[in-house]
């Protein structure tokens, strides 16, 4: 698809101010759209509260395919939007392109490192969150079973799996999980008929809690949980509210406010390149907790978990990173 097309495509909050000094941020969402009630639409929310905090219009994009990620990124430097976010570690080489060719706009990349100093690469401690999640799946268990279901098979998704197997052994060594990845393509993020029959055939195995890292995929997973009386675990977004009674809890990731920072840090004139890792002690990422799921969690399970949350935090426990060795220790 042309540029001419993908700039038909491009969706925005509003036109562009008529003051060429004022500045208009711009977010390219990944695979699967902006309201896939994971990790995009996360993104989508840090960018609408945005502008309901400040009246500044932003500017955004759904891609329908990875060609379309170049295309999208150029399309919004040309027209002298900054800073512009890419979601999701897919927008690394695009974002390198891009990012050289226009070296005085301001570009963010979430989940990935872009070495370049007009680039904020932002990047989220997932297996600090998934060890939380971890721990409240083990306790909610009757069989002592759990399961996780996976999007893309790639090291970020291990490195989700690594931590929640490391948080449920931990309340037991004869904790069994149970894993299961989509694909190996981007289409993994965005099937959630898969989901759903990967995590009935980890039921059919005994599993009775199941945590999703999948994005789009992830809700025919929490679909399938409730359908079938089982309980579900959320991802990136708070996603309790999708099926209160059976999301025993979600795993937090928040890309809304690494994206709200990112707009507000560069109309203040605060922009910083560089990395920035975000974890439990950062605010990065946490366990969801509200009225949709506190008739699940008991007081010993919240207590169990805000230890671990600590524990962590103070580096009292240590939670294997995935990213950086490929050995998942349990």
């Amino acid at each position: 698809m042309g540029a001419v097309a993908v700039a038909a495509m491009v969706s925005g909050a509003a036109t562009l101010s008529a003051t060429a000094a004022d500045k208009t941020p711009a977010v390219v969402y990944d695979l699967g759209g902006k309201f896939d009630k994971s990790f995009n639409e996360s993104a989508y929310t840090g960018a609408e509260k945005y502008k309901a905090d400040t009246g500044v219009a932003y500017r955004d994009f759904e891609i329908q395919n990875d060609s379309q990620r170049e295309q999208g990124l150029r399309n919004f430097a040309r027209r002298g939007m900054t800073p512009i976010v890419g979601i999701g570690f897919s927008y690394e080489q695009a974002i390198k392109k891009v990012a050289t060719e226009f070296p005085d706009t301001e570009f963010a990349i979430v989940d990935s490192v872009v070495d370049l100093p007009n680039v904020r690469s932002i990047l989220f401690k997932e297996h600090e969150g998934s060890y939380l999640v971890g721990v409240l799946a083990a306790m909610a268990s009757k069989t002592g079973k759990v399961g996780f279901v996976g999007g893309m098979d790639i090291p970020l998704i291990r490195k989700f799996a690594c931590g929640y197997l490391q948080g449920a052994k931990s309340v037991g060594d004869n904790i069994e999980v149970i894993q299961n990845m989509t694909g190996t393509t981007g289409a993994a993020w965005n099937d959630p008929v898969k989901g759903g029959e990967l995590a009935k055939a980890q039921f059919d195995q005994g599993v009775d809690v199941v945590y999703h890292a999948a994005g789009g995929t992830g809700i025919g997973v929490l679909q399938a949980a409730a359908d079938a009386g089982k309980l579900g675990i959320g991802v990136d977004s708070n996603q309790n509210a999708l099926h209160p009674g059976n999301v025993l809890t979600s795993m937090v990731k928040s890309v809304d406010v690494a994206v709200y920072k990112a707009f507000k840090d560069s109309a203040d004139g605060k922009w910083t390149s560089g990395v920035q890792a975000l974890g439990l002690a950062e605010g990065g990422v946490d366990w969801a907790y509200d009225d949709n799921n506190k008739g699940l969690i008991t007081e010993e399970m919240k207590a169990a978990v805000e230890k671990a949350k600590a524990d962590i935090i103070s580096g009292k426990i240590e939670v294997h990173d995935y990213m950086s060795d490929n050995n998942c220790p349990m």
